[in-house]
């Protein structure tokens, strides 16, 4: 009965008549299990619904489902394959657990013949699970790509519209409740991961550990790479991406400079977007609210009358496991530094003769072609920007050439890279 619990049990009461004509008979909540039984949620709720003792939800053969909105690993894991053994099916919205244990999870449902539903894990109110699952399911999908964690595309969109610090935005944005007093999740892209591995269980039928999911965050973004990225007609945003090509499969998180006309490039704020492709369908986007009470709350409400249905229309029987859990072909990932990519490079370099034919040369030396460059200003003696964008090069090669450079005497600082998505020009 956190956030998304409270939005749930709205949405259940204040359209109880609406979610009863579209079920078939009416859904009620008999128990609530909670940490402190004495805590104000905000909510009405009689204290006969209310215990601290999850087991006399896990025990009730009167429950048919039971849904998990506690977060991390456990006691969520412990209780959600109770409840399977128990025979009952199950919703959540818990992203960390399914990435790390969903294979386990998803074997035991199948053992079982239970449903598991987990929409409000992946973007809040958008039903990116369900398009998975059922829309598309005809679909080889080729790629992913999604904005999927609300803090960190609120962060780079007030830095980019106000010319701001991640630090100075980090802060308003604690303040203003979009970011939690330890942010680390969000901004070090580890939630964004925790939700991709999810779609690439769905999208390529194949689980990938966090381990395989090369992860980077927006900590290091300053306004000076945004503003040198408008330049060049690019945005930056934290992106989710998958990809499947000639078998094999990509799996990433980072920072991306995405083209200024790209669909995803226009989404600011707190919301998330997610564009899918599928050899059939094609380009998909799917754009909303990515998180929150009523948004989240909505998906797990959807995911329970769903089930709901399943149970009216199969009283007699064990239900299908779906999808969710099924094991497909064994798919090969390409390691980090076997992808290719367009790269963004920026150096603070001494403002010197030879500068540029020394990176320049090193590049070339690592099969690394120049597409465009910027130099900013003189400053005879100190240092100045020299932004370089490459033509498609493998990330072996520029993390060697980028080794080399770093040693170089006229390169004053720390170089920037971001990798870029979109067509070459």
């Amino acid at each position: 009965m956190g956030t998304v619990g409270t939005g749930a049990l709205r949405i259940l009461r204040e359209n109880a008549e609406l979610i009863r004509h579209r079920v078939g008979v009416p859904v009620e909540v008999t128990k609530i299990a909670v940490r402190d039984v004495r805590r104000d949620r905000g909510i009405d709720i009689p204290a006969s619904l209310v215990t601290d003792q999850p087991s006399q939800i896990i025990d009730d053969p009167n429950i048919d489902i039971v849904v998990e909105l506690i977060g991390g690993y456990e006691p969520a894991r412990e209780l959600i394959l109770a409840a399977i053994a128990h025979g009952k099916h199950v919703v959540t919205a818990n992203k960390a657990l399914l990435a790390v244990h969903g294979p386990e999870i998803h074997a035991a449902a199948r053992r079982a013949g239970i449903s598991i539903g987990f929409e409000g894990s992946v973007g809040g109110g958008i039903p990116v699970i369900k398009s998975l699952r059922e829309a598309l399911a005809a679909n080889r999908i080729l790629s992913i790509y999604g904005i999927i964690n609300g803090t960190s595309n609120y962060i780079l969109t007030k830095m980019t519209e106000d010319e701001r610090s991640f630090a100075d935005v980090l802060a308003e944005a604690q303040r203003a409740g979009y970011a939690e007093a330890d942010p680390t999740f969000d901004v070090g892209g580890i939630d964004t991961a925790h939700k991709l591995a999810i779609l690439v269980n769905l999208a390529f039928a194949t689980h990938i550990g966090l381990k395989d999911i090369f992860t980077e965050g927006i900590t290091a973004i300053s306004p000076l790479d945004i503003d040198f990225g408008k330049a060049l007609g690019y945005k930056v945003k934290l992106l989710a991406i998958a990809k499947m090509h000639g078998g094999k499969a990509e799996a990433r998180v980072h920072p991306t400079m995405v083209p200024d006309e790209y669909p995803i490039a226009k989404v600011g704020g707190v919301y998330n977007a997610i564009q899918i492709v599928g050899d059939a369908c094609g380009d998909i986007m799917l754009y909303g609210r990515g998180a929150g009470s009523l948004p989240t709350g909505s998906a797990v409400v959807g995911d329970i009358m769903d089930i709901a249905r399943q149970i009216l229309m199969e009283p007699s029987r064990k239900l299908p496991a779906g999808p969710s859990g099924d094991a497909g072909p064994v798919v090969d990932f390409q390691p980090m530094d076997s992808i290719t990519s367009i790269y963004y490079f920026r150096f603070m370099a001494l403002d010197q003769p030879g500068v540029l034919s020394q990176i320049s040369g090193i590049l070339g030396r690592h099969r690394i072609s120049i597409a465009q460059m910027i130099q900013r200003g003189r400053k005879e003696g100190g240092s100045v920007p020299l932004v370089i964008m490459t033509h498609t090069a493998l990330e072996r090669d520029i993390q060697k050439a980028l080794v080399e450079i770093k040693s170089l005497s006229c390169i004053t600082e720390q170089p920037i890279l971001i990798r870029v998505e979109g067509e070459e020009s």
